[in-house]
């Protein structure tokens, strides 16, 4: 007893020094020690020891988390029984002590919604035991008011905790908990919150606002309806951040509650009757209920629940005293948004009170603008509502007026002076200037190019004579440039919103006085480059030639259009052509002056790879590559000329990543004209030849300079990548091959020896080879007499072989680093080999019959390679899976005899990858899997069939050991049956076409597993529904043979679709519980 007493008081100890001390050392060691203790066997019963002493909150803390831990472990779970225990002693002590400190009852909290989650399915006596939530809760409801904030806070959380996946647990187990809870639960314990706000807002009048405890209770009642309202009813939003969800998937059961105009009611009259710090939340929730689909009402019914939010709003807008509050102007700005996002405008000025709305609306709006530094995050929603507004004036139907055209105009003028008169206040008080966040510039374009094209006259008008103004009057010129970068970038907006608009001649010629002025700017600014410049207004106008470009320029732009007509008179360019020069003028302009400056360069060097693409294939091909400027480019493409190419110690390795594009862009203009002209190519290549050369005379000596090196060889294989993905055509690609193939290729190995350990040496280098062995449009067609096929294979796996044996000396590697040293290297290599394996330019099986090992290595490497990558890496980041999954894709199509003849763990690896890349959320790799698995079950198949045949030629060995691993191992195909069918039937499958494929020959090769799991399904549905499914399941394989021919597995793919609709059909129709844990969990 007293030992007892001294190791608890000892962990009271530990748990103090644990949350308490300053000293690290101290702190690291409490934490050492308190690890070690919720590993120990008798942690459990001396968590309850500590929760009884109840003698310090941290102590407490520690008890309830590892129990929390204990409770979600899925290896070893704990007994039933146990679970209850805990649960009934954490309702009972949370229930005799109120008053515990707020983190003790948070975290015990949190462990009663864990065990009831992951127990939601469990049975005893024929009962659920741990779904009586609402029972639970009540005793607390009925007590003092501490009491209540604990089970309004439990159902709160609960709520919360089923509504989010976990990583440790499968995904159909939570989707399926998630639904039955929303069926069973969800609604009683949201109809409970409503009333008690009912309640609260009955006592509002006399509601302590001193009284914290009366606070917190409110607060918690706000959160818990907030989260029943933003519950995941259909299993959609895998990614909560993302706000375009506007559609709030409510059951049909809950259409009482938004048919009684009570609800609505009810949060608008807590919005004006309770402190403004609540009314964020009580916002949050309108937000939610004015999001419910449109589906849950007719068009009746509609009008009216929308008649009662607009009143709502209206009410607010006259009295919009709260809304200084930035949280609560942030939250009215969402529920605005979702006005038109959710409803048509058609339906909107059907609505009695519009007229007078439309007008607050604008008001509120204008005045939103003008204080442009008050919550500048919230405009983006008011913008996205009058952006809505004006996309919907050409297709509305109703009669009664919209009222657009008189206060569009008012919002776009408000938008454009507020960010003019913004420029001189940001100098002068040394603000952060909005225009630095070229992500929130842009999004706020894009709705206002949409915006202004409503009533485009007045808007056009408007920008010509700010524009003027800003040139001609005197002023700062900080202030000067301010201004014409919010014009410009306001300009090149609005010529872009014409894509979604019909245009008229006199549309497009108030384009051409807005073009004509930025373009007479750019002349001016371009002058005075050699003095000085200004970044901000170079990538606004980068901005406005890339909106330009896309409306203006291209085969489909009528040559007769009105702006051409303008530009001619002012500026004197009469046709395309001399319009085009005047973008590569700018191009190689900004690339002289402003090659030291990283975003403009990329710009600049996107806007050229644009106009390259257009180009080669349009009637304008030859226009472009004629023009002296592109001329120039293609013939002085050095660092002498173009800055961003040379080789400055400055700058980082990883800056160079513009060159790809430059090249890029230049390979595609110089293929236009090149045809089979080698010494055109030949002197194109000229300065890449000399810095190869460079390169090669430095790695001949021993001593040379490794920065130097270092930078000369990556910018070198930067360019030619850019070259390689420009040639896709066979004639010129071979050009490019013959001049590295032999000459340079050792020079890229050696660079690989030398710096493996160097990311930014190898990544461009092991890309340039991925494209290089990438069959892009045939072009890798070698002659019959040619083996360049094989010896190109031969320097790609000499390459992977160099670098994984090299890569894998690293030893250990950080965790925020293994990316970024070893993992990228490794998915770029495993991309090259499914390059190389699926080009269909080598016959594979020339190197084993010629004891060729270059097949035999590379294979082994990635072996090697995939061996030393935990599992969960493999999925955790998704360039690597994609690589990953999509080579072995490829390995199991064409080289199933290596993959049968690898070692049992190797495989049991590769089968466990796969079986975790099923249930993947990204779709590509769960479709990778799936022909994977199909291709593996198919070889099974086909070798047992052969096995069983009395033939004369024996199994192969490697086939034969095969056979005898996957028949020691039989659960790793059954899991994989059971995931692919628990996916089908249970979840919202998106590639139901990829998981039928393997799912037959899984079938075939587990008759007895399959009808265990199929009885086993049918028994856990209700009896009056296990007669359907028994049905269900005989359709399914109804005319199906024991064979995986073509015309055999298409019969199942079309059983199974019908399959899932008729299990769909019938589960819709009833509340089920899937029960049988062992069989699918």
């Amino acid at each position: 007893k007293l030992l007892h007493k001294q190791s608890l008081a000892q962990l009271e100890n530990l748990c103090k020094q644990l949350y308490e001390t300053t000293d690290t050392a101290t702190r690291l060691q409490a934490e050492k020690a308190l690890v070690e203790f919720t590993n120990s066997p008798d942690c459990l019963s001396k968590c309850q020891l500590l929760l009884e002493r109840g003698s310090s909150s941290y102590s407490q803390l520690l008890a309830a988390t590892c129990l929390t831990k204990l409770v979600s472990r899925t290896n070893n779970p704990l007994p039933l029984e146990q679970r209850i225990d805990i649960r009934n002693y954490v309702l009972n002590y949370l229930a005799t002590r109120p008053k515990l400190a707020t983190f003790v009852t948070q975290a015990l909290i949190q462990l009663y919604a864990r065990i009831t989650k992951l127990g939601w399915f469990d049975c005893q006596k024929d009962e659920y035991v741990f779904r009586n939530v609402i029972t639970d809760v009540t005793r607390f409801l009925q007590d003092s008011v501490e009491h209540c904030i604990i089970g309004v806070t439990i159902l709160s959380q609960l709520t919360n905790e089923i509504n989010q996946a976990d990583t440790t647990h499968p995904l159909t187990k939570h989707r399926k908990i998630a639904s039955s809870f929303r069926d069973s639960s969800l609604f009683d314990i949201f109809t409970l919150s409503c009333n008690l706000l009912k309640q609260v807002r009955k006592l509002s009048f006399n509601l302590n606002l001193n009284d914290e405890s009366q606070h917190g209770l409110l607060m918690q009642l706000l959160k818990l309806t907030h989260n029943c309202l933003n519950f995941d009813f259909i299993g959609t939003s895998t990614d909560e951040s993302s706000d375009d969800l506007c559609t709030v998937q409510i059951p049909t059961s809950w259409r009482s509650a938004f048919l009684d105009s009570s609800t609505l009611q009810l949060f608008f009259d807590l919005y004006h009757s309770i402190p403004p710090s609540f009314s964020p939340l009580v916002l949050s929730c309108l937000v939610q209920i004015a999001s419910v689909r449109r589906s849950l009402f007719n068009n009746a019914e509609r009008a009216k629940f929308l008649s009662h939010l607009v009143d709502g709003v209206k009410r607010i807008l006259e009295n919009p005293q709260s809304l200084s509050d930035p949280n609560n102007y942030h939250e009215f700005c969402r529920l605005l948004a979702r006005l038109k996002s959710n409803y048509q405008l058609g339906e909107l000025v059907k609505v009695e009170n519009y007229p007078e709305v439309i007008r607050l609306i604008a008001n509120f709006t204008v005045t939103s603008l003008q204080h442009w530094e008050f919550a500048p995050n919230s405009v983006h929603y008011l913008l996205s509502l009058w952006q809505r507004l004006a996309a919907s004036v050409p297709y509305v139907k109703a009669t009664e007026p919209h009222m657009l055209e008189t206060y569009t105009p008012e919002v776009t003028k408000a938008y454009i002076t507020s960010r003019l008169e913004s420029v001189h206040i940001i100098l002068r008080d040394g603000l952060e200037d909005p225009l630095d966040d070229t992500g929130l510039v842009q999004q706020q374009l894009d709705q206002l190019s949409t915006i202004g094209r409503c009533e485009y006259e007045k808007t056009c008008a408007l920008l010509v004579q700010l524009f003027d103004h800003a040139t001609a009057s005197p002023m700062d010129v900080a202030v000067q440039e301010g201004r014409l970068t919010w014009l410009v970038y306001i300009i090149g907006a609005v010529i872009g919103g014409r894509v979604s608009f019909a245009s008229t001649d006199e549309q497009d010629a108030m384009d051409g006085e807005l073009v004509c002025r930025v373009l007479q700017l750019m002349n001016l600014t371009d002058s005075r480059l050699a003095q000085a410049g200004n970044e901000k207004l170079e990538l606004a106008m980068l901005s406005f030639f890339e909106q330009f470009r896309k409306i203006y320029i291209g085969d489909q732009v009528q040559k007769s259009s009105k702006l051409y007509r303008r530009l001619s008179e002012v500026l004197g360019l009469n046709d395309e052509t001399m319009v085009l020069s005047v973008f590569i003028g700018k191009i190689i302009t900004n690339l002289k002056y402003w090659g030291r400056c990283e975003p403009i360069t990329s710009k600049t060097l996107q806007l050229l790879n644009d106009l390259s693409i257009g180009y080669p294939f349009g009637k304008s091909s030859g226009k472009l590559v004629k023009l002296s400027a592109v001329q120039f480019m293609l013939n002085n493409h050095t660092s002498e000329h173009f800055s961003f190419l040379g080789i400055n110690n400055q700058s980082n390795l990883t800056d160079m990543r513009c060159r790809t594009t430059f090249y890029t862009a230049l390979g595609r203009l110089l293929m236009v004209d090149l045809g089979e002209d080698e010494d055109q190519y030949e002197q194109f290549m000229l300065p890449l030849t000399a810095a190869f050369e460079t390169v090669a005379q430095m790695f001949s000596t021993n001593t040379f300079n490794e920065q130097e090196a270092k930078r000369t060889l990556v910018g070198l294989v930067r360019d030619l990548r850019g070259i390689a993905f420009a040639f896709n055509a066979k004639t010129s690609f071979m050009m490019l091959f013959e001049w590295i193939y032999p000459s340079y290729m050792p020079i890229l190995q050696r660079a690989i020896e030398l710096w493996y350990h160097d990311p930014a040496c190898t990544t461009p280098v092991l890309k340039l080879m991925a494209e290089l062995v990438h069959n892009r449009s045939q072009r890798l067609q070698f002659d019959v007499s040619s083996p360049n096929g094989i010896l190109l294979f031969r320097e790609t796996s000499k390459m992977i072989t160099t670098y994984g044996n090299r890569i894998l000396t690293l030893g250990e590697v950080p965790k925020d680093q293994v990316y970024a040293l070893k993992l990228k290297g490794i998915s770029i290599c495993f991309s090259m080999l499914k390059a190389a394996l699926s080009g269909s330019y080598v016959n594979f099986g020339v190197f084993r019959l010629y004891g060729d090992d270059a097949l035999d290595n590379a294979l082994q490497t990635f072996i090697k390679l995939l061996l030393s990558i935990p599992h969960s890496d493999l999925l955790d980041y998704p360039k690597l899976s994609q690589s990953y999954y999509s080579l072995l894709e490829v390995l199991t199509q064409d080289h199933m005899n290596f993959i049968a003849s690898l070692e049992p763990h190797v495989i049991m690896y590769i089968l466990s990858s796969i079986s975790e890349g099923l249930t993947a959320l990204d779709t590509m790799v769960c479709t990778g899997c799936c022909s994977c698995l199909d291709h593996i079950v198919t070889y099974l198949f086909k070798q047992l069939s052969r096995s069983t045949k009395k033939r004369t030629t024996p199994l192969t060995q490697e086939s034969d050991r095969f056979l005898h691993i996957m028949q020691q191992h039989p659960e790793m195909i059954q899991q994989m049956l059971s995931t692919v069918l628990n996916i089908i039937i249970f979840e919202d499958c998106r590639n139901q076409w990829s998981m039928s494929r393997p799912l037959l020959g899984l079938i075939l090769l587990n008759e007895k597993y399959f009808s265990d799991l199929r009885n086993s399904i049918v028994n856990s549905q209700p009896p009056e529904k296990q007669q359907a499914m028994h049905l269900c399941f005989e359709n399914l394989m109804e005319g199906i043979e024991r064979n995986l021919l073509t015309k055999n597995r298409d019969r199942f793919t079309q059983n199974l679709s019908a399959f899932r609709r008729e299990v769909n059909d019938s589960m819709k129709n009833s509340t089920y519980g899937v029960n049988s844990n062992d069989m699918m969990s």
